[in-house]
C-alpha cells in the first residue's frame, strides 16, 4: 500500500487472521474525538456497554438501551478509518433468542455502519452466534466474567477457578464452534486463559487474563485516568488525565472569579483597527 493509498479498515477476517501473530491492541471508545485518538493505534475500538458506566453515570451495564449502543455506536464509527468497530449488543437485546438477537445486530450493523457486534455468554449462547454468524453478523464472543450476568455471579469476580475452569473451556470452545471471529476472556485466571488461547483457532483478547492471550483490551477512561469510581487490579494506569483536568477546571474557575479572564486577547475591540495596522 502506497503511503497516498486511503486506508484499507480493519475486518472480522483480519482479526481471525492475527491468532498466534502480533497482539491485537483493542480499547473502548464511545465518542468521535475519542475513536479519533485510539483509531491510528488499535486494531479493533470497542463500543462497549460501559459506556452506561463511563458516560451516563449508570451503577452497571444493565440499563444501557440499544438505541444508546446505537448513537455511540456512529459516533465512533465517523472516527475510524482504520480500527474495526465493533458494537457490544446491550442486556435484553439478544437473550431472548436467535430471531430476536438477528434483528438487533442487523440494526446496530445497518444503523451505524459498524462490521461487527459482542455479545456475552458461552455454551448457552452458541445457538445465536451460530444463528448470527451463518446470517452474515459477524461475531465477537464474551466469556469468563460477562458483566450483563453480574447479579448472577454476585459482584465482579474471577471466574475459572477450580470446579469453574472446565466450563469456561467449554464456553471458549463452544463460541469457536458456533462461528464467533474471536473471543474476550474477562477476569479469567491467567493460566486457564493460557489453555484456552492455546486450545482455540480463534484470537482470545483478554482483560484480566493475563499475557499469554493473543491481544488485550482496555476500557479508555480507566487506562488514561478520566474514570476513578473503582479501578479494577487489571486496569494500568498510563495517564492522570482526570487530575490534569481537574486542575485546569480549578485554574479557570478561579481565573474567572478574579475577572482575570478573559484578558483583552480573547475579547472584541468595539472598533476595528486600521488596515495594516499591526
Amino acid at each position: 500500500m502506497s503511503a497516498t493509498s486511503p486506508l484499507r479498515p480493519v475486518l472480522p477476517p483480519d482479526i481471525r487472521a492475527r491468532k498466534g501473530s502480533a497482539p491485537l491492541v483493542v480499547l473502548t471508545a464511545y465518542t468521535t474525538p475519542m475513536a479519533r485518538l485510539v483509531d491510528p493505534h488499535c486494531d479493533v475500538a470497542l463500543v462497549g456497554d460501559s459506556l452506561g458506566m463511563v458516560l451516563h453515570g449508570m451503577p452497571s451495564t444493565l440499563g444501557v438501551t440499544l438505541e444508546m449502543m446505537i448513537l455511540h455506536g456512529r459516533s465512533v464509527v465517523r472516527g475510524c478509518q482504520k480500527a474495526m468497530v465493533v458494537i457490544d449488543m446491550p442486556f435484553g437485546s439478544y437473550e431472548e433468542g436467535p430471531q430476536q438477537a438477528y434483528r438487533n445486530a442487523a440494526r446496530l450493523m445497518t444503523e451505524t455502519g459498524a462490521p461487527a457486534v459482542k455479545l456475552e455468554g458461552g455454551v448457552h449462547m452458541a445457538e445465536t452466534i451460530s444463528f448470527l454468524t451463518k446470517r452474515g453478523v459477524p461475531v465477537m464472543a464474551h466469556i469468563g466474567l460477562t458483566p450483563q450476568s453480574v447479579n448472577t455471579f454476585g459482584g465482579y469476580k474471577v471466574v475459572g477457578r477450580e470446579d469453574e475452569a472446565d466450563l469456561v473451556m467449554q464456553d471458549a470452545l463452544a463460541v469457536q464452534a458456533a462461528g464467533a471471529f474471536s473471543v474476550v476472556l474477562e477476569k479469567v485466571p491467567m493460566g486457564l486463559a493460557g489453555r484456552i488461547t492455546a486450545a482455540l483457532d480463534i484470537p482470545t483478547i483478554g482483560i484480566g487474563a493475563g499475557i499469554d492471550c493473543d491481544g488485550q483490551v482496555l476500557v479508555i477512561d480507566d487506562m488514561l485516568g478520566l474514570f476513578t469510581e473503582f479501578r479494577p487490579k487489571f486496569v494500568k494506569r498510563y495517564a492522570n488525565l482526570g487530575k490534569t483536568a481537574d486542575e485546569a477546571i480549578a485554574a479557570y474557575a478561579a481565573e474567572v472569579r478574579a475577572r482575570a479572564f478573559p484578558g483583552d486577547e480573547h475579547s472584541f475591540p468595539d472598533v476595528l483597527p486600521p488596515k495594516g495596522s499591526k
